[in-house]
């Protein structure tokens, strides 16, 4: 699944750990999200779709 994460991360000056500790996730999860290596579970893509004020459809692409 395509994802704009990256982007969207590197607007706020972010970093990958910054991204995780808002989402209570891990650094390499993000950066496997952000990879394409893996796909978030839906309630962690609303976690960051609410994160960055956005609906869903607007980060990621199917």
């Amino acid at each position: 699944m395509k994802n704009r994460l990256k982007v969207l991360r590197a607007e706020r000056d972010w970093s990958q750990a910054d991204l995780a500790d808002r989402l209570d996730v891990s650094r390499q999860s993000v950066n496997a999200i952000e990879t394409g290596k893996y796909d978030p579970s839906l309630p962690l893509a609303f976690k960051i779709a609410k994160l960055f004020e956005m609906p869903i459809e607007a980060i990621f692409e199917g």
